[in-house]
């Protein structure tokens, strides 16, 4: 590409509204353009560096043995209705009506159209093992679109789907698709962890996501200091080291706490901290649940949903506290509440401490596990920094992350959904186990850029850069040369751009940092010397060659 006559644009200033150093580099090295809310241009470089991004999954996808295929954007609503998900996915669903009053949606996900269209070739179990994917763009009406391309409206994923007729046969295919991820991301040069996560709307029993570690990360992971252990925040667990507490146990004691309706409030009043305990009320499936923890701990939803077997979970309105503790919201307790109480393990460690009488302005001092009614245990507290490893026993770190890629093993959900059946070895009606295999091409793009880039810019590889090479002419006498150098380059295959621009020397420069073109060669000063300079972009120095060796050491460089 020859710049004087290309599309192709810079930007000085920082760009207001990004808030990630991907989005605001790509938008001003002129690789992307936002449009409105969430949804972005892919300009020219932009594409390039997608493409290749592209080309690695692709390559990979198929030495599986996957087959690529592309499924429609428009789905009629029914659909998802019928799958059981078109709640799950509310308002994050783009719907709409066609002109015959028909209801569609804009696929956020496509697992139903690829059970359809297995379902032509499925009916007997030596039908499987297969696996189809696409790389095709995807929506969802995120409510708050942020950090440039990691969480957007639109945007391109890379989604697999494996059948099987059997669990052993479908652990094969998800250990062929997890190791394919693994060469994908490696290959990139991502810096990630494979991280246990929960299946979510997704379904099925087993979930594992790619993360990218950066700064700007919207998933925490959690990591051990001494061995290889990583989960996704929202599903690991706590292990806190808490010992159990040696002292004897007193009377429980009815106190007035007048207006003194949070942890706060009764620290402020005189109680320790580690005496005391917080009650909150869910709502899990229609049903509420009273869950007590160590006042020093936060809640895990997804544990405490899982306790019960539940689907969906959220916290009791204020209105539905007040009617089930008959109290002011702030002093709900497990004592005689009239629901389910779900006690965290850690709480059965403490002795003679405090929780809400369900008495507005009271509360029991001197509370021992005893005291409940009835109640079930678990692990329902979400995992601290410092908390012991569960795999090693050493200490749990975070990290924030991007989430690049995830695979689930599905199971059987979704054929049992549609009725989907085939005819196993003994002629007997079974339902295919589907896995399902993610990866978000755009976040890629932006998680590179957010771990490798510096003051001047974005740094590129070989393999990911819109071009290898960028030929900088400063030096007019030097314009048949750059342009003989750029001809031999195209002819080997060697992306290369010409930057004929009549703009000053350091604009040049400047502009080739910023889109992190990784090897600049200047026909500068020293080209009346039989000179040309090189420079590669995640180096200081140049060094100067002469120009009739300079194909043969470009050669040596892209190699």
């Amino acid at each position: 590409m020859k710049l004087k006559n290309s599309f192709f644009y810079t930007l000085r200033e920082d760009i207001k509204d990004e808030e990630s150093v991907s989005g605001n580099l790509l938008t001003r090295a002129g690789f992307i353009k936002k449009s409105s809310s969430g949804v972005y241009m892919i300009l020219p470089l932009g594409l390039r560096v997608l493409r290749n991004i592209e080309q690695i999954v692709r390559e990979e996808m198929d030495a599986t043995g996957a087959q690529e295929l592309m499924m429609p954007c428009m789905i009629p609503e029914d659909v998802f209705i019928n799958s059981g998900r078109r709640a799950n996915f509310g308002d994050d669903m783009m719907s709409f009506k066609d002109r015959m009053g028909r209801d569609y949606v804009l696929g956020p996900t496509h697992e139903e159209l690829f059970l359809a269209a297995a379902a032509m070739k499925v009916k007997s179990y030596k039908d499987m093992p297969f696996n189809m994917y696409q790389m095709f763009t995807k929506f969802r009406d995120e409510p708050r679109p942020r950090y440039g391309l990691l969480r957007v409206r639109e945007f391109i994923m890379k989604d697999a789907y494996s059948f099987d007729a059997t669990m052993e046969s479908a652990k094969e295919s998800y250990k062929k698709m997890y190791d394919a991820y693994i060469k994908i991301f490696d290959r990139i040069g991502l810096n990630y962890r494979i991280v246990t996560a929960d299946s979510g709307v997704m379904g099925g029993n087993l979930s594992e996501e790619f993360q990218a570690l950066a700064d700007i990360g919207e998933d925490t992971v959690v990591l051990c200091d001494n061995c290889d252990f990583a989960k996704n925040k929202e599903v690991c667990e706590s292990i806190s080291g808490k010992e159990e507490e040696n002292e004897e146990i007193k009377e429980k004691e009815l106190l007035e706490t007048p207006n003194v309706g949070t942890i706060d409030d009764l620290v402020n009043i005189g109680f320790s901290a580690d005496k005391l305990t917080k009650t909150l009320i869910y709502k899990i499936d229609e049903k509420f649940y009273a869950c007590v923890f160590p006042a020093d701990r936060n809640a895990n939803e997804i544990s405490i949903r899982k306790a019960v077997n539940g689907t969906s979970i959220e916290l009791a309105s204020e209105e539905d506290v007040i009617r089930i503790t008959n109290a002011k919201v702030g002093f709900a307790g497990p004592i005689s509440i009239g629901i389910p109480v779900i006690v965290d393990e850690d709480v059965l460690k403490m002795k003679n401490f405090l929780v809400g009488a369900n008495k507005s302005d009271y509360h029991y001092i001197n509370v021992n596990v005893s005291d409940f009614d009835k109640y079930t245990v678990a692990n329902i507290k979400e995992v601290k920094e410092g908390d012991i490893c569960p795999k090693c026993g050493g200490h749990l770190t975070f990290k924030t992350a991007i989430e690049v890629g995830n695979t689930f093993m599905l199971g059987e959900k979704y054929a049992k959904a549609v009725d989907f059946t085939f005819l196993d070895k003994n002629n007997e009606r079974k339902y295919p186990i589907m896995g399902s295999y993610g990866i978000g091409i755009e976040r890629v793009m932006a998680s590179f850029v957010e771990q490798h880039n510096d003051e001047n810019g974005m740094i590129w590889p070989l393999h990911l850069a819109p071009y290898k090479i960028a030929i900088v002419l400063i030096n007019k006498d030097g314009e048949e040369y750059a342009n003989k150098v750029y001809d031999e380059l195209n002819n080997l295959g060697i992306t290369v751009m010409l930057d004929d621009r009549d703009e000053r020397p350091g604009i040049k420069f400047k502009d080739m940092d910023l889109i992190g073109i990784p090897i600049r060669v200047t026909i500068g000063k020293s080209f009346n010397d039989g000179k040309a300079e090189i420079k590669l972009r995640n180096e200081k120095d140049f060094k100067e060659i002469n120009k009739d060796e300079l194909i043969e050491e470009l050669k040596k460089l892209v190699k």
